[in-house]
């Protein structure tokens, strides 16, 4: 409906029917339509790329969708090559401290993780970790949410004692602004427990 209504008033060239395509394409996304999503995000870089070039910070968070979805597929290889292009672009727009950069940081690290690649993950984290603490601060949802991917990987990595460590910063956070019978919160729990007992 917002669809019909934007292409009605702004036209199909506009950067804001370009996002809601995007907006669509991470709906698309996150139901696990991976073909619906990517179409969408193709419109979105259709358009994005007319209207604003390609070296416009919109342009990095199409790449970095696209990204997303192919590493929802574990289409790796692809996944890091849009990261990349999106890295590119948000270093140059945004600059290396951005939280949108330390996001890209974080997909990239999910991505090696994914792969296998557990040191190059954890540098990716690492990356990721120090921005959001410079930026958002040590109490900010995604700071929870990169500590938690860290000590996922360094149960993966056999580091219990690590991934204890980086689990209860997370849940320390995450009951902060949680309700205790939230997922994510019962998630981190349930990982300290996991990781605990390999102590």
């Amino acid at each position: 409906k917002s669809l019909a209504i934007k292409l009605k008033t702004l036209g199909p060239d506009h950067p804001d029917t370009a996002s809601t395509y995007g907006n669509m394409a991470g709906v698309y996304d996150n139901q696990g339509e991976y073909t619906k999503a990517l179409a969408f995000y193709d419109k979105d870089l259709a358009v994005t790329l007319k209207t604003l070039g390609p070296d416009h910070p919109n342009t990095a968070t199409t790449y970095g969708g696209m990204a997303s979805v192919y590493d929802n597929q574990g289409e790796n290889t692809k996944a890091l090559a849009f990261y990349d292009k999106s890295l590119a672009i948000k270093l140059k727009t945004l600059g290396p401290d951005h939280p949108d950069t330390a996001t890209t940081y974080g997909g990239m690290a999910s991505v090696y993780h994914n792969q296998g690649e557990n040191t190059k993950a954890l540098a990716f984290y690492d990356k990721s970790l120090a921005i959001q603490l410079k930026t958002l601060g040590p109490d900010h949802p995604d700071t929870a949410t990169t500590y938690h991917n860290m000590g996922t990987l360094c149960y993966d990595m056999d580091d219990y004692a690590k991934s204890v460590e980086y689990l209860e910063l997370a849940l320390k956070i995450r009951l902060k602004s949680l309700d205790p019978s939230h997922p994510d919160v019962t998630d981190t729990q349930e990982s300290i427990e996991a990781a605990k007992e390999m102590l």
